[in-house]
């Protein structure tokens, strides 16, 4: 399945969600799709983006680690669907806006946390999410630069 596809799954997932423990597990599911878009990307995505992608990676993968990890089957993890990413701009540009709906949802469980090992987990998984959004914005940052770097068509010359 493509990025895209499976990015606009966890929005409606999250959004969809009403009960704490239910967040949690959208938000592992956010992060573990994000670990797997970073990776798709560091391997196969534009030069310019693989150090990041690879931080991108490694954080959405330290993310999962600090929630707790819910009990999913293979089939149920959605990251593990992913087949590509396709245009790198438009799926940066939908998983930041995952990543913020992210650490919106765990705002709100971590207000309505009654334990305090809860809390904590929240914040550090909001720490996590603001990292992995700010490696997003690098990516997207580096690929307007390239944008920008291209040689503009020659509009002199007419069409092809």
């Amino acid at each position: 399945m493509n990025a895209m596809r499976l990015i606009e799954a966890n929005r409606r997932a999250l959004a969809n969600s009403q009960d704490p423990a239910d967040i949690v597990v959208e938000v592992w599911q956010s992060q573990a799709l994000a670990q797997a878009i970073g990776s798709h990307l560091a391997v196969a995505g534009p030069p310019e983006l693989r150090g990041e992608a690879l931080g991108l990676s490694e954080v959405g993968g330290r993310a999962c680690g600090v929630l707790d990890a819910p009990r999913l089957g293979t089939e149920d993890i959605r990251a593990s669907r992913l087949t590509g990413t396709g245009d790198a701009h438009e799926v940066l540009l939908a998983l930041g806006r995952l990543l913020g709906e992210v650490g919106i949802a765990l705002v709100g469980v971590a207000m309505g946390a009654e334990e305090e090992g809860v809390y904590w987990q929240c914040m550090e998984a909001i720490d996590a999410a603001d990292e992995s959004r700010d490696r997003v914005l690098e990516m997207l940052r580096r690929l307007a630069v390239r944008e920008q770097a291209l040689p503009e068509p020659d509009s002199a010359a007419g069409p092809a």
